[in-house]
């Protein structure tokens, strides 16, 4: 079997919205049956009930599933209980609905406000009071806050020498100054300052203020004088050094032995050093390695905020395209006809449940008047389902209607037009003013109300004067008496 492939406008990669966000008292019909939360990009299985697209295809990954709301209910049947990605289809006007309903931040601390659909589409996921987690030292902070954190409080952060150029961590910074080769020293006897670690042994030879050992202390002399009186020293101590040499004569060989050794020392000690350098340079690389892999994860971030982005932006062009729809058979004066094509392929999709119901382009009574559609269902609804066209009339939000008279009351005629202009079938009704589907819509559109009966599909089969070219007309008559 063929599987859903979604436009990315219909894709998501996210469950429901926390039901905290809704300013309003939560609904049934605004629900997920899997996740539990308010429906994102809300899809509708065969039975009716709804998941979003996200659950709905987690369920199905593997294939066709039963529909454990419908066991829950009681009402389960295996032919209309299973949910298939071939069977379902994104459920607009639900979607809508919910868009339109108010919503809050659930953060603590934030004031915005709005609707589901901007709270969507713009503040999701970047309100400065989402708590998130700072990938380096895992402390919870404030979205706001983040960048103060990284460059001032952060325990992990990564500092680079100022005189070596290696990177380490900020808590690192003292263990780092007490090795690095680069780092300034100040000699005490001359007060010379800025000398790098590296070069301090080398002045400390040099140093004419220094003091050091003189080079006779192996054969006894005890002699620490300053390296710039050395040859002074030597010149007037050469009988005592001569003595001394003589003495320890018999114990040259020794004095040899100790020589090496101590050379030996000095070679170790050599090596010890660049270990530790070797292991200095071995923990740069690592955290530049860390310090590479966190970039990297960065950057896959930024991509899933573009994705996110293009889906808005995929949502925009939809809305607009269809504004643009709406607008090219707009009228504005309670008359409107409804050219359907394709008939034939439409029914086929509402006998199988794919699009049990079609919505037409939003027409009104004037230019600062009432906004209204039809809806129409190929293989009828209710009492009409298999029988019959059902068609219904549905008054939705417009920018007026503040200005105007409350509940809607005016008659409404609907007809299926005889393309031979002779008999069409016609069917009138006056609202009542006592029924919700009349009073002044507070969501997209108010429920639709009319005729499930409205024509005998067999009227439409063989060679009918309704349906020609495959296609039918339908056309409705708002009176506009006492407008």
């Amino acid at each position: 079997m063929a599987r859903l492939s979604l436009p990315s406008s219909l894709d998501s990669s996210l469950p429901g919205i926390c039901c905290s966000v809704l300013n309003v008292a939560m609904e049934a019909k605004y629900q997920c049956q899997q996740c539990k939360n308010i429906l994102r990009k809300p899809f509708q299985a065969k039975c009716g009930h709804r998941y979003c697209v996200f659950c709905f295809k987690e369920l199905t990954s593997s294939g066709p599933k039963p529909c454990e709301a419908c066991r829950k209910e009681g009402i389960f049947e295996e032919s209309q209980s299973m949910l298939s990605t071939t069977e379902a289809f994104p459920d607009n006007a639900a979607r809508r609905e919910i868009e339109s309903l108010p919503a809050k931040c659930s953060n603590e601390g934030c004031l915005w406000t709005g609707t589901m659909k901007e709270y969507e589409g713009q503040h999701e996921g970047c309100c400065d009071y989402d708590n998130i987690t700072c990938e380096a030292c895992q402390m919870r902070i404030l979205l706001k806050e983040k960048d103060r954190h990284n460059e001032r409080e952060c325990e992990a952060r990564t500092l680079n020498c100022k005189y070596c150029k290696l990177s380490f961590h900020f808590k690192e910074i003292k263990a780092h100054d007490e090795i690095c080769q680069k780092f300034p020293l100040q000699c005490k006897d001359c007060g010379k300052k800025k000398i790098p670690r590296e070069k301090f042994p080398e002045h400390t030879k040099t140093c004419a203020k220094s003091k050091s050992a003189c080079q006779f202390s192996e054969v006894g002399c005890k002699a620490v004088v300053y390296n710039g009186k050395q040859l002074d020293h030597e010149q007037m101590s050469l009988m005592e050094h001569l003595r001394l040499e003589g003495c320890q004569a018999g114990g040259r060989g020794r004095a040899v032995l100790e020589q090496k050794i101590t050379a030996l020392e000095n070679i170790v000690c050599v090596l010890n050093r660049e270990v530790e350098r070797n292991v200095v340079t071995q923990e740069a690389l690592s955290r530049q390695h860390r310090l590479d892999q966190d970039k990297i994860e960065s950057l896959l971030n930024k991509v899933r905020h573009l994705e996110r982005t293009l889906t808005v932006r995929d949502l925009q062009l939809a809305e607009s395209e269809q504004t643009l729809r709406e607008l090219q058979y707009c009228t504005y004066d309670g008359v409107f006809i409804w050219k359907i094509c394709d008939f034939t392929r439409r029914r086929q999709d509402a006998i199988a449940g794919r699009s049990p119901a079609m919505f037409s382009p939003a027409f009104y009574s004037s230019k600062y008047g009432y906004k209204m559609c039809l809806r129409l269902y190929l293989n009828g609804d209710g009492t009409g389902r298999g029988s019959h066209l059902s068609l219904f009339f549905v008054v939705m939000r417009g920018k007026y209607d503040a200005l105007l008279k409350w509940p809607f009351s005016q008659k409404v005629t609907l007809m299926l037009l005889d393309q031979n202009n002779r008999e069409h079938i016609i069917d009138a009704f006056r609202p009542d003013v006592s029924s919700t589907s009349f009073q002044r819509p507070i969501s997209e559109m108010n429920i639709a109300s009319g005729c499930p009966l409205f024509c005998p599909l067999a009227k439409l089969s063989g060679k009918s004067s309704y349906l020609r070219d495959d296609t039918i007309f339908i056309k409705a008559i708002v009176d506009l008496t006492g407008l």
